[in-house]
């Protein structure tokens, strides 16, 4: 298939997202198609074309009787489409298809002229078997993610990425469980670090997902295994020159999105691996046989600078938007779209500018200028012009390619001029910037308090080796509480840790600007088995993001199982497991956070019309930790706002849990006619009238079982009986319906 087609049109995301956000504090997470942050070149003819027909063969061929009940008419296709820095075509088709109620939904994607999947997603109409407790474990579901991998490698190809496991750690009890797996592709047994697979395994067995990083069949070379330095010597070398930095690390609260801060001591990221054949080390830069030099922290300014426009106003907001989006091209036109106030996702007041620029033949490039509304000044902008001119033939190459340093000097020229006020607060890089393929260096400028650089918030700048600004993101995180230096463990505690947990993993790299498909060997260090670890200031314990925390699980005889996945999904919150008691009562006020973890996604809990929703109870103000839960609650219609307070201390008893339960089944309205029900409990009559109805359905559904011949109305909940009652709910709710939440 060659490159002769013709350009249909050109689709972008809404923003470019700072490169900057992905830093190493975020740990491995999984693969994504990183396809879907890139823009999208649609194509409208190609000497060779590929129809839908030929894309449902190929689905029905991977995927023999799995999707036999679609037929060719329930898919859809998308125009073959292409990325500017890689004009390998690649088709999407997709279906969506309801069954008895069920929904069903799925899409494939496929590249090349042989038309390899890529990537696949699959949501099956009932999932119900695949939620807690599940039907396969882990283990079983890693032995299934292996079996289908063979579909698309051959024997002893790819072997499980350990480095870089994946442990999902917040989900609500209605979603199905998913096991993540990374695979790697190797070469004389030894991994290829950028030619993965991931597979995502439901907890019934079936396999929902598939993503793998396409690599072009063009010639691959490889460094000779046979020729590797001894682990031993690349060991003590590392532990020789060892370096580990104290820096504040910047997490968000999954329940809250707000961030925290810890303090930590991590590894100078400056150095990436050592060489196994020639012993060299492995920098941003490439291979150097000296270590990179460390400047230590250097404000970018002593002082702070005036703000750009401390009067800034939406017309200002627009004028600026004009001159600096404007672009010289007679088949382009800049289309302001909109000028509006909001506040971003860390609760800052900015202005939002939507743009377009739209092009002769009916496409265009659309983004999002993001402005600070007290000063005027740039928190999110990238040079969407750059890419649309390059593919419309129009960029002024002036030929000129400046360095590394006079880039970054270009850098500190451009945040003086739109981020002056921010700059005392942050550092010249510490970690070695780099310059991508496509001649753009990328620089992180971190944050300083108190002496101690800032993993996690940073301005990040991208420049082109012509000069000019590609990329500027510059969101200050709002935090007010910085752990305190006082009694953390000394540097040479954390550098003996570190060099303690010490592990080489032989990986085979293709440099980041390498301009052939050469592939050298490379030790890289691995601490805590984990390719990103870090070291707790204060405590001087490993606190990887990665890793299942098995060290917070309680015993119960009955409810053990479920206790711990309430605590291991953050559901339940457990400060000292071994002073924990599941038979202890608890409060409805514990009782309604679990509910709402249970049952609504965190971001509709705190989604912003619950955080501007009026306050229903006098003593549940906005301040409160319970407010979300209650606010959410009471929009479901789990909780009447009837009475003046909610006493989140009282406990719950098994009567109240159960008109909890109902109601958050969506059957208040049945509920309500209790003169249909007859309770054939022996303590019957102690049941409230008004109630009856909500006891009856609670136990028919077989959510809260009575003991004996007795239900027990007046008795206190206690953790044990809400952790293995709360997952009969879920399910009940995911059964009626999977998208109710």
């Amino acid at each position: 298939m060659s490159n002769n087609y013709k350009k249909l049109g050109v689709i972008s995301l809404s923003t470019f997202l700072s490169f900057g956000i992905l830093s190493p504090s975020v740990g491995a997470a999984p693969l994504v198609n990183e396809q879907q942050e890139q823009i999208q070149i649609r194509i409208a003819e190609v000497d060779s074309e590929v129809t839908k027909s030929d894309l449902v063969q190929r689905v029905k061929t991977l995927f023999p009787g799995k999707f036999d009940f679609l037929k060719e008419k329930d898919f859809e296709m998308s125009s073959g489409h292409y990325f500017p820095e890689n004009d390998t075509i690649r088709y999407d088709l997709s279906f969506f298809k309801e069954v008895k109620g069920k929904q069903f939904y799925g899409s494939f994607g496929f590249v090349g002229e042989d038309l390899q999947i890529e990537y696949f997603y699959y949501q099956p109409g009932d999932a119900s078997d695949a939620l807690f407790p599940t039907k396969v474990t882990k283990d079983q579901a890693q032995e299934t993610a292996t079996a289908f991998l063979k579909n698309f490698s051959k024997n002893g190809e790819y072997q499980l990425d350990t480095v870089n496991d994946y442990f999902p750690t917040a989900q609500t009890l209605v979603e199905p469980i998913r096991y993540t797996f990374s695979f790697v592709r190797t070469e004389e047994k030894i991994p290829v670090s950028d030619q993965t697979i991931q597979i995502t395994v439901l907890g019934n067995g079936e396999v929902v997902e598939f993503f793998r990083n396409y690599i072009k069949d063009d010639k691959q070379t490889f460094d000779d295994v046979a020729k590797v330095l001894p682990k031993e010597e690349i060991l003590t070398k590392i532990k020789a020159n060892s370096a580990v930095d104290l820096r504040y690390k910047v997490d968000f609260n999954l329940q809250t999105g707000e961030p925290y801060v810890t303090l930590v001591y991590q590894q100078d990221g400056s150095v990436q691996g050592i060489h196994a054949l020639t012993g060299q080390w492995q920098t941003t830069d490439g291979f150097s046989a000296e270590l990179p030099g460390d400047n230590g922290i250097q404000l970018i300014t002593q002082d702070k600078l005036t703000p750009r426009d401390p009067e800034f106003s939406l017309e200002k907001a627009k004028t600026f938007a004009e001159q600096l989006l404007a672009i010289d091209s007679e088949k382009v036109k800049l289309i302001i779209e909109s000028v509006q106030e909001m506040e971003n996702y860390f609760g800052q007041e900015v202005i939002s500018i939507q743009y377009m620029y739209e092009t002769e033949d009916g496409g265009g490039y659309g983004s999002e200028l993001i402005l600070d509304k007290q000063t005027g000044e740039v928190i999110q902008y990238y040079d969407v012009k750059r890419d649309l001119l390059s593919e419309l033939g129009e960029k002024n190459e002036s030929g000129t390619s400046i360095s590394k340093a006079e880039a970054q000097d270009k850098a500190v020229q451009f945040l003086k001029e739109y981020v002056p006020s921010y700059l005392h607060d942050y550092s010249m890089p510490l970690d070695k910037s780099f310059m991508d393929e496509e001649g753009v260096y990328y620089f992180m400028f971190p944050r300083v308090v108190d002496g101690i650089s800032v993993d996690g918030d940073q301005i990040s700048v991208a420049i082109s080796k012509d000069g000019s600004l590609v990329n500027l993101s510059a969101d200050k995180l709002s935090i007010e509480n910085w752990p305190s230096k006082e009694g953390i463990k000394s540097v040479d505690e954390a550098s003996a840790k570190f060099n303690e947990g010490l592990s080489l993993d032989l990986r085979y790299i293709n440099e980041e600007n390498s301009t052939d498909n050469h592939y050298n060997l490379v030790y890289v260090p691995i601490y805590n088995n984990r390719i990103y670890s870090y070291i707790d200031a204060h405590t001087g314990e490993w606190n990887s993001t990665n890793t299942e925390d098995i060290s917070k699980q309680v015993s119960h005889p009955w409810a053990e199982k479920e206790l711990n996945y309430l605590i291991q999904t953050g559901i339940l919150t457990v400060d000292d497991p071994a002073a924990f008691n599941g038979d202890a009562p608890i409060t409805k006020g514990e009782t309604m956070e679990i509910m709402m973890k249970s049952l609504t996604p965190i971001y509709s809990i705190y989604d912003e019309e619950n955080e501007s929703a009026a306050q229903s109870f006098d003593n549940i103000g906005p301040e409160h930790p319970l407010y979300a839960y209650i606010e959410r609650a009471i929009a479901m219609g789990i909780l009447d706002p009837g009475t003046e307070t909610f006493d989140p201390d009282a406990v719950i008893t098994r009567e109240e849990l159960a008109v909890w339960y109902i109601r958050a089944l969506g059957m208040e309205k049945a509920a309500k006619n209790s003169s249909i029900y007859k309770l054939d409990f022996a303590d019957a009559d102690k049941v409230k009238e008004k109630n009856k109805g909500y006891v009856a359905l609670a136990q028919s559904y077989g959510i809260l079982k009575g003991s004996g011949s007795s239900f027990n109305p007046d008795q206190e909940v206690t953790n044990a009986q809400l952790a293995v009652s709360i997952f009969r709910l879920a399910k009940e709710v995911y059964e009626k319906n999977p998208n109710m939440y």
